[in-house]
């Protein structure tokens, strides 16, 4: 279950669209909710009761999924509305959607950055419709509907409707075309028409007296005659939302589908354009394509559509999961797309000063949500990377002071005073962040200010037991102590010394990965409890399923051993991916999983907060990133394809290992680069072999009791 949908979207835009069932994970899906094992099924079948917008990407138990904005064509009456029909020929491509309902219309969406466009063709009949239901919202299961508070919609006549729905305290606005000559309009209240009335006004709406409502548009069609449907969409107001409606589909009156989706298309081209690989088998570079993709949905980021300040400039929603994007989503964007990443921490910064808080996770709602178990003071890193990259833009002045206030926040108090918290990946969080801030202070040239937070920085070590080398004993988030013990904090040269160097070290991690142990078997349909808690308690590489393990595999480095991260990376990315359903191993988590994956294959892995890559074996035999300063080339010698079944998928491929490298021509001995040689630009050739070698094991990445390691311990 990536939690994936097929529908249409934008690179980082703000609307999509997809078929709507209802059912988990986005609205798409026909699953029950569930956080462990194969989900429950609700239908045997895909179906969907119309086409909704704004869906989540790739996230699990989150509290909502948008899915407003319900638009399903008919030619049933009206009281069949909320029905779903089968859906069959389904069609997805970058920007587009398509598929039949089984009552013989042909759907089609694509969508803008700020709009979506529907086309629908229509057997013939002597009254088709197209209903808009302004109430929908959420999903179709216990507690996963979202109610408007409240709700304005009003018939404009010559095919023209606008109304707002306020959802979670934002207000959403439509402004909607419908390019229908000769048919009729009206509103509608509980599946019944309203003749003659021209507006509807809800100025406070509960569960118990939530009916639906919205508009229609309704007239008789020839067999293959199409109905197109323009929306456009502003978390300001019905006039902003008609003038993005104008910017992205012209004149009322123009067909505006081909127009979008060209334009969308074009987008993703040049978006997933900026990495490109060869070698590799077909099936590698299917799924390399589909994680960039993925990568690129979210966050939404939208010009000058806050709801929460009135001013110009950007605002970044669906900042879902930050615990999983810092460290490889917001990285690949800084690299790739680095002008929306600084509209991005622009947001956040704004965010920041609004609400009082770096928000851990962010969705299109009043208030930031908290997910106070997750983690703790995550923008902090990557605000640290944007300004050792002198990223342009930001008010460092500013910031640094938002960044040192979310500090003394939620957890931040107790570790201020006492330089622990439970639970205590909080105080491993908080540490790194004092860290990645005491850089910012620095460079600023606030010294004491710095010499302040990198003494509290230290504090990452009153989280570990000495006894064990392990974290100390706590309550755990998805996880436990062992998947969380090995992150890449800022003093990993210290924390192996604590482990008891290098070789224990490398053993706890083999222990981890389950070196010589026995395959574990996998939780089935609605798991017991008993065997879930024995699965957890044998503190094993739970897979990339598990966002605390994501940079585990390249902890090896720093104890001289690149060579087991190649191996372990090499059986991830064979046999935790594929190209058909269930090709992912578990949440995308907003692209953070598939950014996972486009760095493990360039062979490469952003350290967040510390300016720096690790190196290891690419999975193509060359790639190219396009970087602020050109292009950054990763090119092999000695790179062996995999063997290819019949079906196109790897057979059981041995690991390659780094023996030498270069960068730009001069050796490199050492198994990282900076982030600056990234984004300036550049080449990297790697000589891969069969067997390990010495590279990488005397010259470790750089920590903060040993910045620069020379020697083996």
């Amino acid at each position: 279950m990536g939690n994936t949908h097929p529908g249409a979207t934008s690179p980082l835009g703000m609307v999509s669209a997809c078929a709507y069932s209802g059912a988990y994970p986005t609205g798409y899906g026909r699953y029950a909710k569930n956080t462990e094992g194969v989900p429950e099924e609700m239908f045997d079948r895909l179906q969907a009761s119309g086409f909704t917008h704004f869906q989540q990407s790739g996230t699990g138990a989150i509290r909502k999924y948008y899915n407003y904005v319900r638009v399903t064509p008919m030619v049933q009456p009206l009281d069949d509305l909320g029905q779903s029909w089968p859906l069959e020929d389904e069609r997805a491509e970058a920007g587009y959607y398509a598929a039949n309902l089984d009552t013989g219309v042909r759907c089609e969406i694509t969508v803008g950055e700020k709009v979506a466009v529907h086309r629908y063709t229509f057997p013939d009949h002597h009254s088709a419709r197209v209903v808009v239901d302004l109430s929908c919202g959420g999903l179709g299961i216990d507690l996963g509907r979202t109610i408007p508070l409240r709700a304005q919609a009003e018939s404009m006549g010559h095919g023209r409707a606008q109304g707002t729905v306020v959802m979670e305290g934002i207000p959403l606005s439509v402004f909607i075309e419908v390019e229908s000559p000769g048919w009729r309009q009206m509103l509608w209240y509980d599946r019944r028409l309203i003749p003659g009335g021209t507006r509807l006004d809800f100025d406070s709406i509960r569960h118990t007296t939530l009916r639906p409502f919205g508009m229609l548009f309704m007239g008789p069609t020839r067999a293959g005659q199409t109905i197109e449907v323009r929306m456009g969409f502003s978390l300001r107001g019905c006039d902003q939302a008609r003038a993005n409606l104008e910017r992205e589909c012209g004149a009322a009156g123009d067909s505006a589908f081909e127009t979008v989706k060209a334009r969308t298309r074009a987008s993703w081209r040049n978006h997933l354009g900026r990495i490109q690989v060869d070698g590799g088998t077909p099936a590698r570079r299917t799924v390399m394509a589909t994680a960039l993709y993925h990568s690129l949905i979210k966050p939404c980021i939208a010009d000058d559509e806050s709801p929460n300040w009135p001013d110009p400039g950007p605002y970044a929603f669906d900042v879902c999961t930050m615990w999983d994007i810092y460290k490889t989503q917001m990285p690949l964007l800084s690299a790739i797309a680095p002008d929306r990443y600084g509209d991005m921490l622009e947001s956040l910064i704004r965010v920041c000063e609004e609400e009082g808080n770096f928000p851990i996770g962010y969705r299109m709602a009043r208030g930031a949500d908290r997910f106070f178990r997750q983690a703790s003071a995550l923008a902090h890193t990557a605000l640290a990377d944007a300004h050792a990259l002198k990223r342009p833009g930001i008010d460092w002045t500013w910031a640094l002071v938002h960044m040192v206030d979310d500090l003394r926040r939620l957890y931040g108090e107790d570790f201020w005073e006492h330089g622990v918290v439970h639970p205590i990946t909080h105080t491993l969080d908080l540490a790194y962040a004092h860290h990645c801030t005491a850089k910012v202070a620095r460079a600023l040239n606030d010294h004491r200010l710095a010499a302040d937070l990198e003494r509290r920085s230290q504090g990452w070590i009153n989280a570990f037991d000495p006894a064990t080398g392990l974290l100390k004993d706590s309550e755990f988030y998805e996880g436990g102590k062992w998947n969380y013990s090995f992150r890449l904090i800022h003093d990993m040269a210290g924390r192996i010394e604590l482990a008891g160097g290098d070789r224990a070290f490398a053993r706890m991690l083999d222990r981890f990965f389950g070196y010589g142990c026995e395959p574990v078997k996998q939780p089935g349909r609605g798991p017991d409890p008993i065997e879930m808690a024995a699965g957890y308690a044998l503190n094993r590489f739970e897979g990339l399923n598990n966002e605390p393990d994501m940079e585990v595999p390249w902890a090896y480095h720093y104890a001289g051993r690149p060579d087991r991260t190649a191996e372990i990376l090499n059986s991830a990315l064979t046999w935790q991916f594929g190209t058909g359903p269930g090709g992912l191993p578990g949440n995308d988590d907003s692209g953070g999983l598939s950014a996972w994956y486009v760095w493990a294959s360039l062979g490469l892995f952003p350290v967040a907060g510390q300016n720096m890559f690790l190196v290891n074996t690419p999975a193509f035999e060359r790639a190219t990133m396009q970087v602020e300063g050109g292009e950054f080339v990763i090119e092999t010698s000695g790179f062996r394809e995999s063997p290819i079944g019949v079906d196109g998928i790897d057979r059981d491929p041995a690991p390659q290992y780094v023996q030498s490298a270069t960068l730009n021509g001069r050796p490199l001995h050492a198994t990282h680069l900076t982030a600056a040689d990234v984004h300036h630009g550049g080449r990297l050739h790697l000589r891969l072999g069969p067997e390990p070698s010495d590279w990488g094991h005397g010259n470790r990445p750089p920590s903060l009791s040993d910045p620069h390691p020379k020697e083996q311990r």
